[in-house]
């Protein structure tokens, strides 16, 4: 079983470096996510993105995935191989992007809008990137990983979503996926005790119908059994000082896309 791999507070700002370059990579995508545009297009815009800004992209060749983003339209849930199919008014699309700068990564999610989108649709991003947050605030000092999986599982089926069960978000560090697995479902006060020095990234997966997943003939794509849309939201947070600080942020997606929320605010630095 791999060990737990705490990190230091210098450990830790390297881990923010990587992950502000994804988030400024997410930023600028916000622009240019619309109709008309392909996923390869917006590929080639985040690779060179993360290169002029002195890292390299985290996911490419990463077990032999072939490109710089994860790009999941509509019914696939993760793990979406760009492609020169252009996206179309009404879709939506997760992004999922890593970075790697000075040995640690930074791996962050966000699901965009393609144009308008129905009210059904908007209300599933909405729950999703909501649920994020209910799963940081659980990840604390004395808690436990079923403490944050619960907190994600209890909001979203509520709203009557489904909840997917085999991926899950991880640890993170000098190595993309590290111990402990954070699933985003589970049982209160059950799982591995939360710790200050622990980098996570939480990323709830959720579909607006059944939980359950098909894997694709590619090795990569994985869409929802019955073809209804998912959303993914995925933020890296450290445990410092017993509070949740999230080590990415959305501010340069919603400053692009002209939002104004206070979201993030009570998971800023304490120090």
């Amino acid at each position: 079983m791999q060990m737990l791999n705490l990190k230091t507070l210098e450990e830790i700002e390297c881990i923010r470096e990587s992950a502000l370059i994804v988030s400024k990579t997410l930023g600028m995508l916000a622009k240019e996510v619309k109709p008309g545009v392909t996923t390869l297009e917006l590929d080639a815009l985040a690779e060179t993105f993360i290169r002029d800004h002195g890292a390299i992209p985290g996911f490419l060749g990463l077990y032999d995935f072939p490109n710089t983003l994860c790009m999941s339209p509509n019914a696939q849930v993760v793990h979406g191989i760009p492609n020169d199919t252009p996206l179309q008014e009404g879709d939506i699309i997760s992004i999922d992007c890593g970075a790697l700068k000075n040995d640690f990564y930074g791996d962050h999610a966000y699901t965009f809008a393609v144009g308008e989108i129905s009210p059904e649709i908007q209300n599933l991003l909405k729950v999703t990137k909501d649920s994020l947050y209910e799963g940081i605030r659980a990840f604390k000092k004395n808690n436990r990983v079923g403490d944050v999986g619960y907190a994600i599982q209890q909001y979203c089926e509520s709203y009557g979503y489904g909840v997917v069960r085999e991926l899950v978000g991880h640890g993170i560090g000098r190595v993309m996926h590290e111990e402990p697995e954070m699933p985003n479902y589970g049982r209160r006060g059950r799982g591995k005790k939360f710790v200050d020095g622990m980098v996570v990234a939480i990323e709830p997966m959720i579909n607006m119908g059944t939980h359950r997943i098909k894997h694709h003939k590619d090795g990569w794509t994985i869409t929802t059994k019955d073809n209804l849309p998912s959303a993914h939201f995925e933020h890296n947070v450290a445990l410092v000082q017993g509070k949740p600080e999230l080590l990415s942020t959305f501010k340069y997606i919603h400053q692009a896309l002209g939002i104004e929320t206070d979201e993030e605010h009570e998971f800023k630095s304490q120090v």
